[in-house]
């Protein structure tokens, strides 16, 4: 199979391809492999390559033969090492799959490797010390974005139509923004972390994939989706398709964070689009208290991150082995009581219940993605010990992200902008627990009226 036969279909496409026996999947797999070991080199985004072990792992399902990529971060794959960006971590090595792996395999999907993530996460850039910086395709001086960047630029380069990611903070939507991607922050707890923990940063933590098409994520969601025994939450009942969409826009930062000219265009654009569909468009404030949310996505980050390192029973090893800013977050976990955690928790409740109720009224909130276009490589660095510095910095360039991981509901960037120079600008839509089917069917509408799919 040609490199540029392989790039025009999505994954669907591919198994559709392998089923029909138009192609066969080992050739898929070398072109992926091909993909890989040329582009990565420059772009940097696939980490630990598992070629051998996609060679002899080819199964059948509705993905049969169809090459993935899974992000390193809390993510286990038998035999595989798991660092999770760190240098602390770089010879941990996973004894087990993962439920949400088991099932990636059940659905025929070829793990050919894992990519790039920032340290533990901690950053919406992807430049970890021990692994470096991944370089987004659209232009190479500019951040794929964080955490999920390496799964981002791998799609959006074309080395493979989709890749696991995840998201705390914006994580699968902050790189499919920077890359041109399309991407689903699903429902808390829909899909299981890739570590079969039933819970993550308090809640806010949960996976799925970055894509081109919407199709493609759609079908990835239904095959991984499912609780773990003991969950936290219950996934609800999925909320009905409205035959019109009531959709509320808003572009300001909800504590006062500016915002680019350029992706409040962006916003203004996809609303104009809606409103071309037959959609009822209405600008109006949700009722977020962005300042309080930023405070308690403060504490309840330094407090997990302190505590998965505090399972390290080596104080040298930390201070060796995390960059500066992963110690300094740790450190500032210890201002913090275990009543300032509850308060942090009860402050994303409040806001949950606030939003049910503005739900009530509109289908969906459209927003940017992001404060910005893509950064430059270097612009948020985590070779600083400033820990309030640094966080500030960090939600100064995500005021929207964040809010559905406090929350719970699910999220979408949709790659529908594109700064004065080319770059890609997404937008946000963000709805209730179990909107996953609800903005799926509204993000195909939207890529039906302004395909996305020729952006690489």
């Amino acid at each position: 199979m040609r490199f540029d036969d392989y790039t025009q279909f999505d994954a669907i496409g591919l198994a559709g391809l392998v089923a029909a026996r138009e192609v066969a999947a080992a050739d898929v797999l070398e072109a992926a492999i091909d993909a890989i070991e040329r582009l990565n080199p420059e772009l940097n985004a696939v980490v630990t390559p598992m070629f051998d072990q996609a060679r002899s792992s080819i199964v059948s399902g509705p993905f049969a033969g169809v090459p993935y990529l899974v992000k390193d971060l809390n993510t286990n794959i038998a035999g595989v090492r798991s660092a999770n960006g760190s240098r602390l971590l770089r010879d941990n090595v996973a004894k087990s799959d993962s439920t949400l792996i088991t099932r990636l395999r059940d659905a025929g999907l070829v793990l050919v490797g894992k990519t790039n993530t920032p340290e533990f996460g901690l950053n919406v850039c992807t430049s970890p010390a021990e692994f470096g910086a991944t370089r987004n395709p659209h232009d190479q001086s500019r951040s794929a974005g964080g955490s999920s960047g390496g799964s981002a630029c791998a799609v959006a380069s074309g080395m493979l139509p989709a890749a696991h990611a995840t998201d705390s903070g914006g994580s699968i939507r902050i790189p499919a923004s920077n890359c041109g991607l399309f991407g689903l922050k699903p429902t808390r707890s829909l899909v299981p972390l890739g570590n079969d923990s039933v819970e993550g940063l308090g809640g806010m933590s949960t996976g799925h994939a970055v894509t081109h098409s919407v199709r493609d994520s759609a079908l990835l969601l239904r095959l991984t989706s499912g609780g773990l025994p003991g969950d936290s939450y219950a996934p609800p009942a999925q909320r009905p398709i409205p035959n019109r969409y009531r959709i509320a826009v808003w572009t300001e930062g909800f504590a006062d964070e500016s915002v680019s000219p350029e992706c409040v265009a962006a916003v203004s654009a996809a609303a104009d689009l809606c409103e071309s569909l037959g959609m009822a468009v209405e600008v109006v404030r949700p009722p977020v208290d962005g300042s309080a949310l930023r405070s308690a996505f403060d504490v309840l980050f330094t407090a997990n991150i302190a505590a998965a390192l505090d399972v390290v029973d080596d104080e040298e090893a930390i201070v060796q082995g995390v960059e500066p800013a992963t110690y300094a977050c740790r450190t500032a976990a210890k201002r913090y009581s275990a009543v300032d955690y509850v308060a942090a928790v009860a402050a994303m409740r409040a806001t949950a219940t606030a939003l049910g109720t503005f739900f009530d009224t509109y289908d969906a909130l459209l927003t940017p993605t992001l404060a910005n276009p893509p950064l430059l490589l270097g612009d948020l660095s985590m070779q600083t010990d400033d820990w309030d510095a640094y966080v500030t910095r960090m939600l100064d360039e995500i005021p929207f992200t964040p809010l559905f991981n406090g929350t719970g509901g699910a999220a979408m960037s949709v790659p529908l902008g594109r700064s004065s120079d080319g770059l890609p600008i997404g937008v946000q839509f963000g709805s209730d627990l179990g909107s996953d089917e609800m903005l799926l069917d509204l993000a195909a509408q939207l890529e039906e009226a302004a395909p996305w799919h020729d952006r690489r």
